[in-house]
């Protein structure tokens, strides 16, 4: 199949059974005018083709509190026949323009997108349900007005529910819901890029004044349209996805989460075909920070949630936990919900998810059942990483006493439950939780570190670094895990972990050809982060190595960050960390020209007095041309402004000196603000004493 018959039949998640039409049958459907004139009254859609689905979420209760989630009759997705020819045309010729909109002038691309509009009037819910078409005005609302985003959006309201289950149609909808997110805190503030509210000209051939609802009005709508269907779109794999960005929309949360791309609401596949065809996602910065909402919405979001709280039963809400199109919606309710103290009353939501253990933590051997077997359910395991992480301590403790306690070395091992166990771990709530967790594990931890499941000790590591406590436990578990019996053999623990290798097989082993492992690299990084002395131990084996070994570490990608964490710890005291670079004098052109080792001269710098600064830049400028030949030693001199301090030392000297000076400054606003309230802690307890 060639490339364009790929792109008929794929699209994302949009997926195609879509079916080629024959000659004979374009005749059979709508025809349009030349003219795109808007079609008669008269006109209804055709029947829907062997391809179309109908969806069906039948849980087999008739209770009319369910949501509608019994749909007694079938709802079927929009069909409103295929797109005229010449139309089509017109847009694949209009998508060039739209993937690189570079117009002479703003005139100009207003001009365009409303020549756009008017030709496409009337046939609007046509190209939503087209493959082509849906794709087309996406890119084409990216370009648009408000007011015409407005009105496009006005025009869905006839046929919402229909439209959102549609596998084309409900990606239209995203679009125009995340635009509407990215526009709705500038029109709380009275602010529009359009014509004044309420008193927008339509133009069309009567001249007509028209008022179009506000992005406020249009999501309250929308909300009010789909509450009652609300359980029966959960289940629908295209209207789950709008119904996460609604409620993300609704309460202000940021929907694209640039720092961390597993936060997304595209699928890895998605996100790939919209960057490829597509065209540019919407990366709008409002879109990834707080926002600020309506009181309406926010309204409209308590509404929505104490409805669905309610009117979804008990058998829907166990079904969803497992489900791959409803978990995730899901999940996001529950999230919303903790931050409402709405999560873990009797009768919740996810109370009736966990077969009521919130209301009722008795003994109960099909509820035991059923969550064990979720525990190890691919979709149900996630479900239980986000309930981990929303828990209460009582919550979290009943969880771990009934369904991890005396398992968590086999669940550990386990290829999907570790994840479960790695979220119970970093979300121990109370100190005396994190001990308990810590030594059930510590048998464990040489499995656990070697057998591709390092992530469960970091888990515990980062409960440790949270909680400022544990720190000697999960040492001794390491010590336990990599075999280290003595004092002598702890000079060695920098390399055990680094390597992942137990220290049996170390000292047999040839050092110059151990690959660095990335997980051994992270857990250095976490203790590096223990709170008191808990980095004394990676520090004590770090000096206890060659020097010339440790300097090729500044040259590996995994051993560099080890370095760097090192230089860059809040920790660690600076005379420790003075030593640590009187061992690189000397060395920091070299450094300077490597791909990693020119973030070690850079952390270096930082930390580093004035006497040394001026000892690193003489080295730098001794070996200039060595260093400007590379791309890397480049950008190491202008860090350290290199030429400035060729041409004017003295003043090189008065700026380094007044940084110094106002970093100190913040260092001392910091600590004032954080000792009273250590002093207060202090009086209090010996008050209660």
């Amino acid at each position: 199949m060639g490339e364009d018959g790929k792109r008929k039949t794929r699209r994302g998640k949009r997926g195609g059974d879509a079916k080629k039409q024959k000659d004979g049958d374009v005749a059979t459907e709508t025809t349009l005018p030349a003219a795109f004139s808007a079609p008669s009254a008269e006109y209804t859609a055709p029947p829907m083709d062997s391809g179309d689905s109908l969806f069906y979420f039948d849980t087999g209760s008739k209770d009319e509190s369910s949501m509608n989630v019994d749909q007694e009759d079938k709802i079927s997705p929009a069909s409103y026949g295929l797109v005229n020819p010449d139309l089509q045309s017109y847009l694949k010729n209009c998508e060039t323009m739209l993937d690189d909109p570079q117009f002479e002038s703003a005139e100009d691309r207003i001009i365009f997108v409303n020549n756009v509009y008017a030709e496409m009037k009337g046939f609007e819910l046509q190209l939503t349900t087209d493959h082509e078409g849906s794709r087309i005005l996406e890119k084409l609302f990216r370009i648009s007005s408000e007011y015409q985003i407005r009105r496009f959006f006005s025009l869905t309201r006839e046929d919402t529910i229909r439209l959102v289950i549609h596998r084309f149609s409900s990606h239209t909808i995203q679009t125009l819901l995340l635009l509407s997110a990215v526009a709705l805190e500038r029109e709380l503030h009275g602010e529009t890029s359009d014509l004044a509210a309420g008193a927008e000209i339509e133009e069309d051939e009567d001249e007509v004044r028209t008022k179009m609802p506000t992005f406020e009005e249009l999501l309250l709508e929308l909300v009010n349209t789909l509450t009652p269907q609300w359980a029966f779109l959960m289940a629908n794999e295209y209207a789950s996805h709008i119904l996460r960005v609604l409620l993300l929309v609704l309460a202000g949360n940021p929907i694209e989460d640039q720092a961390n791309p597993n936060n997304s609401i595209k699928s890895k596949r998605s996100a790939k075909y919209v960057e490829e065809r597509n065209g540019e996602p919407i990366n709008h910065p409002s879109l990834s920070i707080q926002r600020k909402i309506p009181d309406s919405l926010a309204e409209a979001l308590d509404q929505l949630l104490k409805t669905t709280d309610t009117s979804i039963n008990d058998l829907v809400a166990r079904g969803f936990t497992t489900s791959r199109v409803g978990s995730p919606v899901l999940q996001q309710m529950l999230v919303l919900q903790s931050k409402k103290g709405m999560l873990e009353q009797p009768g919740s939501l996810l109370d009736k998810c966990l077969l009521n253990l919130v209301s009722d933590s008795s003994d109960n051997a099909r509820r035991d059942s059923a969550l064990k077997l979720m525990i190890d359910d691919v979709v149900g395991s996630h479900f239980l990483q986000k309930v981990m992480e929303l828990a209460s301590p009582k919550l979290l403790q009943t969880l771990f006493e009934r369904y991890f306690c005396g398992r968590l070395s086999v669940l550990s091992l386990h290829p999907i439950s570790n994840f479960v166990v790695q979220s119970l771990l970093s979300n121990a709530k109370t100190e005396r939780q994190l001990k308990t967790m810590i030594a059930e594990i510590q048998p464990s931890v040489g499995n656990l570190l070697f057998k591709q499941r390092p992530g469960v000790v970091r888990s515990l590591l980062d409960s440790c670094i949270r909680l400022r406590a544990g720190s000697v436990e999960i040492m001794n578990a390491l010590y336990s895990g990599l075999g280290i019996s003595s004092v002598d053999e702890r000079k060695e623990l920098i390399n055990l972990l680094a390597f992942l290798m137990p220290y049996a097989e170390f000292v047999n082993a040839d050092y110059d050809r151990l690959p660095f492992r990335i997980q051994g690299s992270l857990i250095i990084q976490s203790v590096l982060q223990l709170p008191g002395d808990g980095h004394e131990p990676i520090m004590n084996s770090f000096f206890a190595q060659a020097p010339d070994r440790m300097y090729s570490w500044c040259k590996d990608p995994s051993g560099s960050r080890i370095i760097e964490a090192i230089i860059s710890s809040e920790h660690i005291p600076l005379t420790t960390k003075r030593k640590v670079l009187e061992q690189y004098s000397n060395k920091y052109a070299d450094l300077a020209v490597n791909k990693y080792g020119s973030h070690i001269v850079d952390a270096c710098w930082k930390i580093s007095d004035m006497p040394y600064k001026e000892k690193i830049m003489i080295e730098l400028i001794q070996r200039e041309m060595l260093v400007q030949d590379s791309p890397f030693g480049r950008i190491v001199m202008r860090n350290c402004r290199v030429e400035q301090y060729k041409r004017r030392a003295d003043e090189w000297r008065d700026r380094e000196r007044s940084l110094q000076k106002g970093k100190r400054m913040f260092k001392d606003i910091f600590d004032s603000s954080s000792t009273p309230n250590k002093r207060s802690d202090k009086k209090s307890k010996k008050s209660k004493k």
